[in-house]
Parts: structure tokens; C-alpha cells; sequence
């Protein structure tokens, strides 16, 4: 599977851009410099080089070398200190980790089963009262076809995370259908679920 990222990642251009995610830049005010952060699945590090930029100290996790190198010239372009360590998520020791804050932005690899897996490591990995910030594709972007995966199964409703994070406290949650522009991979119309939970403290 990582071969198939590293083809897409290959090449001077950044295939989600070097921008961060809308749904991020409208979670900033939770953010706080000092905090401790894992960029899931961060790819080519928009996401994490942001954070890195807000003050958090941010381990950027990926399975494409392809993408962390570029993630790795990111922060040097922009001149931050970015964490950056090549993981197969499912395969990861997420137990020695404790995060302030964990963002996951289009981590839709992961099917059924797998998911409820991942699911779990995300919150164990927090620190309690910590944060999780989530977005992803709902079932209505098969009609879009403007990023994402084309299996149904792997895509978010708002039932779903309600009852997969029902042992936090779910802050914010929300399915909309929004415009965005994240390089080629991200673009057009898109239907989208938002997430903001925090850890029982």
C-alpha cells in the first residue's frame, strides 16, 4: 500500500498542497503553544508544518518516505522543528505516546475492522482531557468524486463517530457539503465531517 502513496507523492509538487486543512484553521483557537500533537497520517506535512507553526510540538507519522521527505523540506522552507518517523499506523506502538492533541485529517485508509482499531489507538494515545480532531468523507462524496476513497465502507457518518467516540466528550460534530482546494488530490465540492472530542480527564 505505502508504494501506492509513493507514486502518488512522487514529484516536486505537493498533491494536497503545502496549505493546512480548512477544518484545522478553524480549530486554532484550541490549539496552544507547548501542546504535544500527533499529525496522523500526515503525508507531505501541511498539516503538521502548520501546527509546528502554531508553537505544538507535532510528530508527524506517515508510511510514505516519498511524503516525509517533502514533509521534512517543508519545515525547513518555513523553519520549524518538525518530528517526523515512517510508521504503518496499524502496525504502530501507539502505547508509549501521550498527546495533547491528536489531528487526523482524510485518514479513510483504513476499512471496517481496521478503523475500529485505529479508532481506538487515537484515543489511547491522549493524554486525558486531550484532544482529537477528525475530519473525513461521508458517504455522499462517492457522487462527488473529488478526493478520497472509493469504497464505501471506509467513509464516516455522524452516527458512526458519535458511537465510536461515545466514551469522550464529543465538543463539536458535523456533516456539511463544502468547497475545498487542497492541491490535486483535495478539490471541488466535497461532502465532509467534521470532529472536535476531548479525552475524559
Amino acid at each position: 500500500m505505502a508504494y501506492v502513496w509513493d507514486e502518488r507523492y512522487a514529484g516536486e509538487h505537493y498533491h494536497f498542497g503545502t496549505e493546512p486543512n480548512a477544518f484545522l484553521l478553524t480549530q486554532r483557537d484550541r490549539l496552544k503553544p507547548g501542546m504535544t500533537c500527533l499529525a496522523v497520517a500526515d503525508g507531505e506535512g501541511r498539516n503538521g508544518v502548520w501546527l509546528a507553526e502554531q508553537g505544538l510540538e507535532v510528530l508527524a507519522v506517515d508510511n510514505s518516505p516519498v511524503a516525509l521527505e517533502k514533509a521534512r523540506r517543508l519545515a525547513q522552507q518555513r523553519g520549524v522543528a518538525l518530528q517526523i518517523e515512517l510508521a504503518d499506523l496499524l502496525d504502530w506502538d501507539w502505547s508509549g505516546h501521550r498527546f495533547d492533541a491528536v489531528v487526523a485529517i482524510f485518514i479513510q485508509f483504513a476499512p471496517p475492522g481496521m478503523r475500529e482499531q485505529l479508532f481506538a489507538d487515537l484515543k489511547r494515545c491522549l493524554k486525558p482531557g486531550g484532544l482529537l480532531l477528525l475530519q473525513g468523507y461521508t458517504p455522499r462524496q462517492l457522487d462527488y468524486k473529488t478526493g478520497g476513497p472509493s469504497q464505501v465502507e471506509n467513509l464516516y457518518t455522524a452516527d458512526l463517530l458519535r458511537a465510536q467516540f461515545a466514551d469522550m466528550d464529543i465538543l463539536h460534530l458535523a456533516e456539511h457539503d463544502s468547497v475545498i482546494h487542497e492541491g490535486v488530490g483535495h478539490d471541488g465540492m466535497s461532502a465532509l465531517i467534521d470532529l472536535v472530542a476531548r479525552k475524559a480527564g
